[in-house]
């Protein structure tokens, strides 16, 4: 018959497979919003922390994750276009960037 501690134990590594599981989404959405602030940053050019802002407004503005604008980015360098609202968000938070740098 299992114990309170077996109990515990077997509840303990549910958890810790459930937390690697999301720590692992966590580092592949992470390097996908990091691929796309190096493009943003190698097409604009722009610094890391305006790359960010500007990715981040995109997301906002499309109402669409941050991790999904920089899958979708990443993925223009295979072939795939970049669904038109983002596109469009995307120039428009160019400009606006642009405007800023002119002030």
């Amino acid at each position: 018959m299992p114990s309170e501690g077996d109990a515990a134990l077997r509840a303990e590594v549910v958890e810790l497979g459930v937390r690697n599981e999301q720590l692992g989404r966590a580092l592949a959405s992470r390097a996908a919003i990091d691929q796309a602030r190096g493009m943003v940053m190698a097409l604009v050019p722009c610094s890391s922390e305006r790359a960010w802002d500007l990715l981040v407004d995109v997301s906002q503005h499309c109402n669409i994750k941050l991790r999904d604008v920089g899958a979708v980015l990443v993925a223009t360098t295979k072939d795939r276009t970049l669904p038109g609202p983002i596109q469009r968000e995307l120039r428009r938070a160019l400009r606006r960037l642009h405007a800023a740098d002119r002030r």
